[in-house]
């Protein structure tokens, strides 16, 4: 398993974040060829063939790869740093999403709403449980609730990756409601 975990987080680093570093040509939505990402993470010194890619596709609890129909090709779902068009449409969000963080970005937070920083976009979590596993990842979690449709009814656009994570550009401050708890 530990092993699995691994390849998984460096798979997620080359297809979100550098796929330069073995090599790899990726096209403008991010798909990759399965074939030469495979031959390209065995040159590099990460022994992969096709059913542990599957494993790790189908075992992944963030769901974060996806296959097009012919399982040819594969891209991450969301969370790039390197310009790609997933083609996501927009879509009317929840009334409410979430958004876990930690204590320390509160103030930058609290002036400046929330920012994608260096990713393509700001993501959301339809439920408060999963926003406190992604703000625990950095310590203590702090929930922040995003008033999403009023954001909507106001010109923001929103998205939802195959693995339902909610994107948008960015979050104001004036949409966010900082006295949500803590874990």
């Amino acid at each position: 398993m530990k092993e699995l975990k691994h390849t998984s987080k460096f798979l997620s680093l080359v297809l979100r974040h550098q796929p330069t570093l073995i090599g790899l040509a990726m096209d403008s939505e991010g798909w990759v060829d399965v074939s030469e990402l495979i031959t390209k993470m065995n040159d590099n010194g990460h022994t992969i063939d096709v059913q542990k890619l599957e494993t790790i596709i189908m075992t992944s609890d963030k769901q974060r790869f996806a296959y097009n129909d012919d399982k040819t090709k594969i891209r991450a779902n969301q969370g790039h740093s390197v310009n790609v068009d997933l083609q996501f449409e927009a879509v009317t969000p929840d009334e409410l999403l979430y958004h876990g963080t930690v204590s320390e970005f509160i103030e930058s937070i609290r002036a400046g709403g929330l920012k994608k920083m260096s990713r393509t976009h700001v993501h959301l979590s339809r439920d408060r449980a999963t926003a406190m596993t992604v703000g625990g990842r950095r310590g203590k979690p702090v929930i922040l609730i995003v008033r999403a449709g009023e954001m909507h009814k106001d010109g923001y656009k929103f998205y939802l990756s195959e693995n339902q994570v909610w994107l948008t550009e960015e979050v104001p401050a004036r949409y966010i409601e900082f006295q949500s708890d803590e874990a």
